[in-house]
């Protein structure tokens, strides 16, 4: 055995260094959607449990969960249910069919940042016949609501469009990426269509929660009552993210809290990826614990460099 020479001050630092360099390995594996580090590939997926009353379940263990790749079970290398931060763009149908709601809209979506954590970044923005953002990514949450409450309206409801844009918003930044929509009824206006959007954030890694509300509006002739885009909920459960629908505007408040309380109560588990066939494979998510059942990505696109991220 060879004699270390350094003296104790030289080792103890590089000790230190060392296992400084393992915290950080686990950490980011913990943040990115999907972490490269040479020849391994780490899928992470996101995912909210909850019981048959459906209040959030904080308290299993990796061996409570099983995870897909192709129907193949894979073993998982990550297991944690601290809070992660979060960077979070807030899209507003502000559209005319919402005109007799805009002020509750805005109360409630400011329900939502006020629960984002200070490690959290926030974004708000609007879409009606036109795309609007509030400013920068930010942490300052006084800032976020009163851009909020400065967000403009118009006439048409370009929904895609909007989902488009707030994955544009996203590109580029690290860790855990989401798009909050809200909207009342269809899209009426984008350019962009469901399945592109669906793509992107499927490819992107980003994670769209999705509150959509039946309304009453006058269109000239005649009372009519509006529905939400039939495509978010596909948007929704394939990414991930939650999927509310709602019959009244009282329910707002408590719908926006309650996706802030989710996305700071998920776990993120973690395996190996065997093969980067550049193919979209299916994730299949199952709970053990009798009385649970489990939300998170539906898919993800199996390549060495997907879009969207910086690395």
């Amino acid at each position: 055995m060879g004699l270390d020479t350094r003296s104790g001050a030289a080792r103890r630092t590089a000790g230190l260094a060392l296992a400084l360099n393992f915290v950080l390995a686990a950490t980011l594996v913990a943040q990115q959607p999907t972490f490269r580090t040479g020849q391994v590939t780490t899928v992470s997926i996101f995912t909210t449990v909850t019981d048959e009353s459906n209040r959030l379940v904080p308290d299993l263990t990796r061996e409570d969960f099983e995870v897909f790749d192709n129907d193949k079970l894979q073993e998982l290398t990550v297991f944690d249910n601290d809070i992660r931060p979060i960077s979070v763009v807030v899209m507003l149908d502000t559209s005319g069919s919402m005109t007799a709601s805009i002020k509750l809209l805005k109360e409630a979506a400011e329900q939502f940042l006020i629960r984002l954590l200070p490690e959290d970044r926030g974004m708000v923005g609007a879409f009606n016949d036109k795309i609007e953002f509030g400013g920068e990514f930010t942490s300052n949450r006084d800032q976020l609501i009163s851009e909020v409450r400065d967000l403009d309206y118009g006439n048409a409801t370009r929904l895609y469009d909007g989902i488009d844009e707030s994955l544009n918003m996203l590109k580029g930044i690290e860790g855990r990426r989401v798009v909050l929509v809200f909207t009342d009824g269809d899209d009426t206006g984008s350019r962009t269509g469901r399945g592109r959007v669906l793509e992107r954030a499927r490819n992107e890694e980003v994670m769209v929660y999705a509150i959509g509300l039946e309304s009453e509006m006058f269109d000239g002739v005649r009372v009519v009552r509006t529905r939400p885009d039939g495509g978010l909920r596909g948007i929704a459960e394939e990414t991930g993210g939650g999927y509310f629908e709602l019959k009244k505007t009282a329910d707002l408040g408590g719908t926006f809290s309650r996706v802030a309380q989710e996305l700071h109560s998920q776990y993120v588990l973690g395996f190996n990826a065997k093969q980067l066939d550049g193919k979209v494979h299916k994730l299949t998510l199952k709970t053990k614990k009798p009385g649970t059942k489990s939300r998170a990505r539906r898919s993800y696109l199996a390549s060495a460099s997907p879009s969207g991220q910086s690395r």
